[in-house]
């Protein structure tokens, strides 16, 4: 069983003229990354290895929500994930080493949204159903999906099978 943890990037300012790979966390970005931090945590979610989009954002994310979990791996900054089409993401999860059990992808939209909605499987229950619809309407920054995988392999991951356990926004942590 391989489980994917699928986070966009939390809030951001806009481009500040230094280019979109230099965009910052807002307030409430840094707010919302800490929040999915604890929400990850209080759930087990612990990944074993981390792949994050080398932007500041999706770093300043990454960071805020490390210190969040009680068991946090170091992560691996891929260029390739910067705004990176789910084909791209896909490509980078198949490396990961089959001994790893759990992996959280920090990126970006329209491609981490995407990837998730492709990977899900025809919901078995109303629950399943309704994350589904939610994650097919808005991934919102820092949105994070959780996925089991009936598989041994990274390789082996495909669209269409995965089981979604979480689709969860921040907003909906927001008391």
């Amino acid at each position: 069983m391989k489980r994917l943890l699928l986070l966009r990037h939390a809030k951001t300012a806009q481009d500040s003229g230094e280019g979109d790979h230099a965009r910052a966390l807002t307030e409430r970005g840094r707010g919302d990354a800490s929040l999915i931090g604890r929400y990850m945590d209080t759930h087990g979610y612990w990944p074993d290895t981390v792949l994050c989009s080398t932007s500041v954002r999706t770093l300043q994310t990454w960071e805020l929500l490390r210190h969040e979990l009680a068991r946090a791996p170091q992560a691996d900054f891929l260029k390739i994930l910067y705004l990176a089409t789910p084909r791209k993401i896909l490509s980078a999860l198949r490396n990961v080493p089959d001994d790893t059990r759990a992996t959280l992808i920090v990126g970006h939209n329209p491609g981490t949204q995407e990837l998730a909605v492709s990977l899900a499987r025809q919901p078995l229950s109303s629950a399943e159903a309704e994350k589904l619809e939610r994650m097919t309407e808005k991934y919102s920054t820092g949105t994070l999906s959780v996925f089991d995988f009936d598989v041994t392999s990274w390789r082996d991951l495909a669209p269409g099978k995965g089981i979604l356990l979480e689709f969860v926004k921040p907003k909906d942590l927001r008391g």
